[in-house]
């Protein structure tokens, strides 16, 4: 294919990619209609259809799954080679796309660019906050944070937290009215505070651990969130039971504006890692990242 059709296959790496033309058009900031004739004539020149068009969405057909396969870690790889140039500028620069869950974006993330972006004022760092387990590859960001039993074989990760526990907590006000769960069984008769998460499809079961021994429970309650600082100020409002980090309600604890159950079924897990694809060459810019996040506890 002659050289200058190499936009027509970016476009078309783009639109497979997002699955959808609006999107895809403002990322290469080209109009949906100049984008639907760059991709028809790109169908026209191979003789193959390589979109499939509703009304509601876009997918690849056989034929365009191939191409998409082949081309994207070629496009990606000049990508990072272009990024990587930065590291013959005097000072390290570029944008870092870094994917995360709410907790760990507030708990660690944000601690640590607060110190670390003052001193690399060239570098530029976007979180996007997200409960679901996304692909970061197809998704294009630079790296995403987990715990340690989440992450996949193929990856690099990097420690960037200590271990982690969970606390099952209540206000002292819920407690005048219910007795104190003793085991983990007991919730079902408990009003909960519940997550939703869409990696699980529907109500996250609290997960417990003592001595070997592994229960789920899933509770039921009036309230049920997808934010972190909710189900907290819903806790100390007296509404329920919360099942949350320990680090996220330590002073709540301390003043005795909640208080613990459920102590000896929180077992200590993996805590957070940053992680990312083990092809992907590092930009300096972020090696220092990488490094200014490493936990040394």
């Amino acid at each position: 294919m002659p050289r200058a059709n190499i936009n027509d296959l970016v476009a078309f790496v783009a639109v497979a990619r997002e699955r959808s033309f609006t999107r895809a058009a403002a990322q290469l900031g080209v109009s949906q209609s100049a984008l639907s004739h760059t991709i028809s004539g790109l169908e026209a020149r191979l003789g193959l259809r390589l979109l499939t068009r509703t009304t509601r969405s876009v997918s690849a057909t056989e034929a365009g799954e191939r191409l998409f396969s082949i081309l994207q870690p070629h496009f990606d790889g000049i990508d990072t080679a272009v990024a990587g140039l930065s590291d013959f500028r005097e000072r390290p620069s570029g944008t870092i796309r870094i994917n995360a869950g709410e907790h760990s974006a507030s708990s660690i993330l944000w601690p640590a660019l607060k110190t670390f972006l003052p001193k690399y004022p060239e570098i530029s760092v976007e979180i996007m906050v997200d409960y679901g387990l996304t692909d970061i590859v197809a998704e294009r960001y630079d790296a995403g944070v987990r715990l340690g039993e989440q992450l996949a074989k193929d990856m690099i990760a990097v420690r960037i937290g200590p271990d982690m526990r969970m606390a099952v907590v209540g206000a002292p006000a819920y407690f005048k009215q219910r007795k104190p769960p003793k085991k983990p069984q007991d919730l079902t008769e408990h009003s909960c505070i519940n997550l939703r998460l869409p990696t699980y499809g529907g109500i996250y079961a609290w997960e417990f651990e003592k001595r070997g021994r592994e229960l789920k429970v899933r509770t039921e309650g009036p309230l049920v969130f997808n934010n972190l600082a909710l189900r907290i100020d819903a806790a100390l409002a007296g509404l329920g039971l919360a099942y949350l980090p320990e680090d996220a309600v330590v002073e709540h604890l301390n003043k005795g504006a909640l208080l613990r159950v459920l102590d000896d079924w929180c077992a200590p897990f993996s805590g957070y890692h940053v992680y990312y694809p083990s092809r992907r060459q590092p930009t300096a810019a972020f090696a220092l990242l990488i490094e200014a996040l490493r936990y040394r506890g």
